[in-house]
């Protein structure tokens, strides 16, 4: 049903092909003030290396033109909703009457509070891959751009694909599983390019996909955005503020500091991925009521009947 109030806007394939290359312009712009002002520091050739450049600048001024494109980017997938779809937002992001505030807090609840625990009990058995790197000055403007930023960029990434690209994929497709399985691999193959393969190796590619998966099967689901949006948001936010390293693709002034090597070994990708992850959908799926599993994953997408109806008459 979330994917098929697509067939209740413009819905052409050209359209979707249009608003992608509109999205796309939009985060280039975006781009470039901090290319302008690695150019103004003298720091431009830092730009060919995807580590150099996250060090020209203060963490908390990096951060923030790291995550302009993405407020740019749903500044534009909400555009193209608007005047290219004539789509309204709420269709966008549920089916409900309207957006279920309290879905997305106690997914941001949840999400927040194991990431809390599980960073304080690694703290607490391996110390010495930690450092304190609490200062209150930075640390508190690192909490005016996060507080703001962060939702911003974890909220285009699922307008866009769990539901901009979800919902255009689906009405072509006409079925969920493609949609579910095409945004999936696209949003972790993006990830492809972060400072963290390079480090980790293409293992982590398992954790990226395996997210994507995740955020598809709660929004199908759920027929909604919401606990996906609020599950990202706190993962990404919570994340920033406790635990920065010098090899991540967000490098901030947060309380802690992983100094340890980065390794990634299969169990450390998988556990998150097929264990953690299910726990997640299975809290979700219990406190939520999900059935019909099969249907809402794998079955057809098709046309309302009101819609159907109107067009003959």
């Amino acid at each position: 049903m979330y994917i098929a109030q697509a067939f209740r806007c413009h819905h052409e394939l050209w359209r979707y092909i249009i608003g992608v290359v509109i999205i796309m312009i939009a985060v280039f712009m975006a781009q470039i003030p901090f290319l302008i002002a690695l150019f103004l520091e003298g720091g431009f050739d830092a730009a060919m290396d995807e580590t150099a450049v996250l060090k020209v600048f203060d963490s908390n001024l990096t951060l923030f033109f790291l995550l302009l494109p993405f407020a740019a980017g749903l500044v534009a997938v909400f555009f193209n909703a608007k005047y290219l779809h004539s789509q309204p937002l709420k269709t966008l992001t549920t089916t409900r009457k309207k957006l279920d505030w309290s879905r997305f807090f106690f997914a941001f609840t949840l999400v927040a509070i194991f990431t809390i625990l599980t960073t304080l009990g690694y703290y607490f058995f391996y110390p010495e891959d930690y450092q304190l790197n609490f200062e209150p000055t930075s640390f508190l403007i690192l909490v005016g751009i996060a507080v703001i930023f962060i939702p911003l960029q974890t909220s285009f990434e699922e307008y866009m694909f769990r539901g901009y690209l979800m919902q255009g994929l689906g009405v072509f497709a006409k079925n969920r599983w493609v949609p579910l399985f095409l945004t999936s691999i696209i949003f972790g193959g993006l990830h492809y390019f972060n400072p963290e393969v390079g480090q980790l190796g293409d293992i982590i590619m398992i954790h990226y996909i395996g997210t994507g998966f995740m955020l598809g099967i709660m929004t199908l689901m759920d027929e909604g955005l919401e606990l996906a949006l609020g599950f990202h948001a706190a993962n990404n936010l919570v994340a920033a503020l406790l635990v920065t390293a010098d090899w991540t693709a967000f490098q901030t002034e947060s309380i802690f500091k992983d100094v340890s090597a980065p390794i990634a070994g299969f169990w450390d990708v998988a556990i998150p991925v097929f264990i953690i992850y299910p726990l997640f959908l299975f809290i979700m799926a219990k406190k939520y009521g999900w059935n019909n599993w099969k249907n809402k994953l794998f079955g057809k997408v098709e046309k309302p009947e009101t819609l159907k109806l109107s067009e003959e008459s």
